[in-house]
């Protein structure tokens, strides 16, 4: 699940609907293990969603409060068991960047698998993992993030319980195993009554306060799958922030394999 798929389609993915506090498995002893099993019982439930796509509007905003948008497409496709979703991002404005598309690759035992169309150059360009770190389109949003978190690519530990904006929330600090990643760590806020994730504080590699994803408006699809309407990316080390914001978004529309292959990067539009 990615992260845009999991808090935007997460970020996408990052953001679902799953069970009440009292549905944490009784093994969950330690921090590691309540950690942990928190996380997959998220995984869980946003099981069996399918499909979705739908309109996102990027807004880049500098220290300075001035700002630019981009009109993006969006879809993803639900992976087969013990294998990741797919998402496709397509950008229809402005016109220099229309026609630009992000293709990922979830996997649950390995790097993520990306590639970026660019139009002007005519031609697909497979990211490395070791620049997945860096900004996706200028945004406050890495390729990292928009590739998502798989639940055995992170180890886990349980913090506290806290309330944050009024909800009781569970608090998780979730740990990746790859050495590329940009972070040495991310500390979630899941809320205790849907166990959507509220917010999210991503450190760096010099373990500091990099970056605060803050997610609003959520909306219930399906009677199960929560999303967020709108995701604001904050760096707080550059004051530069994103906000995506996401509309018309539809689920089990009959999308196929065929719409998430590099030859889709092409024509997408």
């Amino acid at each position: 699940m990615t992260r845009l798929t999991r808090i935007s389609m997460y970020l996408m993915t990052l953001l679902s609907a799953v069970l009440a506090s009292a549905a944490i498995p009784a093994y969950a002893e330690t921090p590691e293990e309540k950690g942990y099993a928190i996380f997959a019982e998220a995984e869980r439930r946003n099981e069996g969603f399918g499909d979705n796509q739908g309109d996102m509007l990027m807004i880049l905003k500098n220290k300075r409060e001035s700002t630019s948008q981009r009109e993006m497409k969006i879809q993803a496709l639900e992976g087969a068991k013990g294998e990741g979703d797919k998402t496709l991002m397509v950008f229809l404005s402005p016109k220099d960047q229309k026609g630009t598309a992000l293709l990922t690759y979830q996997h649950d035992e390995r790097d993520d698998d990306q590639w970026l169309y660019l139009p002007a150059l005519k031609r697909v360009k497979k990211i490395a993992s070791s620049k997945k770190s860096g900004p996706f389109m200028g945004s406050e949003f890495s390729f990292e993030d928009i590739g998502g978190q798989a639940l055995e690519e992170y180890t886990y530990k349980y913090l506290r319980d806290e309330q944050y904006e009024g909800q009781d929330c569970f608090v998780v600090e979730s740990f990746p195993k790859d050495k590329n990643s940009g972070y040495t760590k991310v500390v979630t806020w899941i809320d205790k009554q849907h166990y959507r994730t509220l917010k999210a504080d991503f450190f760096d590699r010099k373990n500091s306060h990099l970056k605060t994803l803050v997610a609003r408006n959520f909306n219930l699809y399906l009677e199960k799958f929560w999303r967020p309407a709108e995701l604001e990316m904050v760096n707080l080390q550059t004051g530069r922030s994103t906000v995506l914001q996401q509309n018309n978004l539809a689920f089990k529309t009959g999308l196929t394999e065929a719409d998430f292959n590099k030859n889709s990067l092409q024509r997408a539009k």
